[in-house]
């Protein structure tokens, strides 16, 4: 981000109005304040949701290692996972030694004016660590505590680890992923790391919404396995319908044409949702024998007859290129088809470009980087990331100074190794979160 610039006032909308909203309309969660004790995805992107609508992060990390996923590479710039940038916008690093008492003690401090306290330990470890929720309310009895864990506090699987891959296993995601006669996929990205991630923001900024309302504090417990189940939809309502669930590659169970199909020189995605939209499809791939035929007359025909539909669209779509056939079904016709992109083609989209999704930040140490700014476009409020990923203990003092201390006992707490020593490399695994 260039000097001067707005957060997200590079993402300019139809209207002329940016994601940043009006000049003086200020961030939904400005004067929130995170203490953000998880390693990886799951706590991470869910601060990274609230540092992007204006609350303070302070990412705390275990000195001289710091969250694991700094070390999830390569590829590595410089010696810094751009993976790690992606859960680390807009946030600040603290290091402190939980096995020190002074550490905890200044821990302490700071949960006395924090809001929203994340940790994604396994169940028992807040507690031997003193940084659990009962520990933590006597310091501040309106704070909103989020315990993330794979199966959450209770039930016979809650001391087990847990990973997204394994959660994609567990929660069906897997079973219908991938082709029919090949072994389960898992999704491509961190899909229930995420997903877990976006409940436990909308839990945390619900929570404060409550608070407005009650001046009570709350505790959240979630389970990624729990977080994961209601994303199944169609698949659930297929199962409580007593149906069975199965790997279709691209294809719908309940919707047909909705799938890739092969072209002349790649892959388009279809999109057909209903009878007029099928018609329109029919006639812009110029074939009206389509929907006279009795196999795929009505979308139930059509699903039943899965195969020869394919069959039947590929043989004209292998005329065209992809680019061609776009222009015609999606361009021309208005119906809902769109290539397959690789990331970095995705990234770098005409629309992309056009509502100003990528920017950069100002780094420290490695000049601009790349930032995906986040998707809300508020109208009257302002959004986006104010700072660069952290460098590890980067706001060490910082913090400290904010919270009033001065240089002196800010020396006293170094000394005393609240901080850690640097050159301590260890990698704890009451510290290593429940997810990837």
């Amino acid at each position: 981000m260039t000097d001067g610039d707005t957060p997200g006032a590079d993402n300019t909308d139809t209207d002329g109005v940016g994601a940043g909203g009006p000049a003086g309309g200020g961030r939904i969660l400005d004067g929130v304040t995170v203490l953000d004790l998880s390693t990886f995805v799951t706590g991470g992107f869910c601060s990274a949701m609230l540092s992007n609508q204006g609350a303070e992060v302070v990412k705390i990390e275990q000195p001289g290692y710091g969250d694991a996923v700094r070390h999830s590479g390569p590829p590595f710039i410089k010696g810094e996972s751009p993976y790690y940038w992606t859960l680390s916008y807009g946030k600040k690093s603290l290091e402190l030694d939980l096995k020190n008492d002074d550490a905890k003690e200044a821990l302490y401090e700071l949960v006395e004016e924090a809001d929203i306290f994340i940790q994604n330990f396994r169940p028992g470890t807040a507690e031997r660590l003193d940084v659990d929720y009962d520990t933590l309310t006597e310091h501040n009895e309106d704070l909103i505590y989020l315990a993330i864990s794979a199966f959450g506090q209770t039930g016979p699987w809650r001391e087990r680890s847990g990973y997204d891959l394994l959660i994609q296993g567990m929660s069906g995601i897997m079973s219908v992923t991938g082709e029919a006669d090949r072994q389960p996929v898992k999704v491509g990205l961190p899909m229930t790391d995420l997903i877990t991630a976006m409940w436990a923001a909308f839990g945390a900024t619900t929570a404060l919404y409550r608070r407005e309302r009650t001046g009570e504090g709350e505790y959240i417990d979630l389970g990624m396995l729990e977080a994961t189940l209601p994303w199944l939809t169609k698949q659930a309502g297929m199962v409580f319908a007593g149906e069975e669930t199965k790997r279709m590659g691209t294809k719908d169970p309940v919707l047909a044409p909705y799938q890739t199909f092969e072209t002349k020189d790649g892959f388009i995605n279809i999109c057909i949702l209903n009878e007029k939209l099928w018609g329109e499809l029919c006639e812009a791939l110029d074939r009206p024998d389509l929907p006279e035929d009795d196999r795929f007359e009505q979308n139930a025909d059509r699903v039943e007859h899965l195969n020869e539909l394919e069959a039947e669209i590929e043989a004209t779509l292998a005329d065209k290129t992809t680019d061609e056939w776009i222009e015609v079904i999606a361009e021309d016709a208005g119906v809902p088809a769109g290539p397959v992109y690789s990331v970095e083609e995705a990234l770098n989209s005409p629309q992309i470009d056009a509502r100003g999704t990528i920017t950069e930040i100002e780094h420290p140490e490695l000049g601009e980087v790349p930032v995906i700014e986040h998707p809300l476009k508020f109208r009257n409020a302002e959004s986006g990331f104010e700072l660069p990923p952290p460098l590890l203990g980067e706001h060490n003092r910082e913090v400290f100074r904010e919270h009033g201390y001065s240089e002196a006992e800010i020396d006293r707490l170094a000394e005393l190794g609240v901080f850690g020593d640097a050159a301590e490399d260890s990698d704890d695994e009451d510290t290593d979160g429940n997810d990837d």
